[in-house]
């Protein structure tokens, strides 16, 4: 049986930067839940960022440039903390590994976990497409990353891979 990599604050947890959580309501997540599927990880808090923490974007490029050393990722006082981001993606990478997971269900906008939108760097809210460091990292490592709230896509991904494997 796959495991499927997913975001600490998924499901409510109070870890997010500014004390939340992101609550999931689906009856996939909750049979994946008492499946035993679900590894949650917050890749931040596993480097030492504390809960709350300053909000963080990627300047100056992409996930991929950030862990290429293209770009940066700061806190919005300016502080870089791009070497936590990227020991913070390698965290999610090991993990993943481990935990033998088939995909991954990332929460969505945040510079370490979003799959398909993150902050433009630029402090003012506004996104652009893109993934977060932790995101790209694993799709480096050919885990597909899906956002928490396309859970039916990424129940047929996983359904695909263990009829391949022979897993399911």
């Amino acid at each position: 049986m796959l495991k499927i990599l997913v975001s600490g604050c998924l499901g409510g947890a109070p870890i997010r930067f500014n004390e939340t959580g992101v609550p999931v309501a689906s009856p996939i997540w909750q049979r994946w839940a008492s499946e035993g599927r679900l590894v949650s990880l917050c890749p931040e808090l596993a480097v030492g960022f504390p809960v709350p923490r300053p909000p963080a974007e990627i300047v100056g490029g992409s996930a991929a440039d950030v862990l290429d050393g293209r770009a940066h990722v700061h806190e919005a006082s300016g502080r870089d903390v791009t070497e936590l981001f990227q020991a913070a993606a390698q965290r999610a990478v090991d993990k993943a590994l481990q935990a033998d997971v088939g995909l991954a269900i990332l929460v969505e906008g945040s510079p370490t976990c979003g799959s398909t939108y993150v902050h433009d760097g630029t402090f003012s809210g506004v996104t652009v497409a893109g993934r977060g460091v932790a995101a790209e990292a694993l799709r480096r490592r050919g885990i597909p990353v899906f956002p928490h709230y396309d859970l039916d896509r990424a129940a047929a991904a996983l359904a695909d891979q263990e009829r391949q494997h022979g897993n399911g």
